[in-house]
């Protein structure tokens, strides 16, 4: 059974950081593209950024391409998300998702298969 486990959301201030970690388990982590999305009040989810199962390429939104890396251990099982520089428009629930085709660097939702519940992240101006 299939389980993304996300934490390190909550409120911090513009210009501050925070981490976000997501924990998987119930299928082979090394193998798949890992990627998070988010989702603001009254707006579509939207991709975020994503790395390819061996971490060595990653893709950002332009929206927060230089302010956020996203990262991952696969001998933990886990992939993060570190958010710095953070503005109110970062304010969003945030989502880990898991996709097959570990090298392809795919930004649409349907490519994957699994995701987390998503923590909130507020940020205050």
């Amino acid at each position: 059974q299939v389980h993304l486990g996300e934490s390190g959301g909550g409120l911090v201030q513009a210009g501050g950081s925070l981490r976000l970690s997501c924990q998987a388990s119930g299928f082979t982590f090394s193998s798949y593209r890992m990627a998070w999305f988010r989702q603001a009040p009254g707006k579509a989810r939207e991709f975020v950024a994503v790395i390819a199962w061996s971490g060595g390429s990653t893709r950002y939104a332009d929206s927060v391409k230089g302010r956020f890396t996203i990262s991952r251990d696969n001998a933990e099982n886990t992939l993060y998300l570190q958010m710095n520089s953070l503005k109110p428009e970062d304010t969003a629930v945030y989502y880990c998702a898991a996709g097959a085709g570990g090298s392809y660097l795919s930004i649409l939702e349907y490519q994957y298969s699994d995701w987390g519940q998503g923590p909130q992240v507020i940020v205050s101006s």
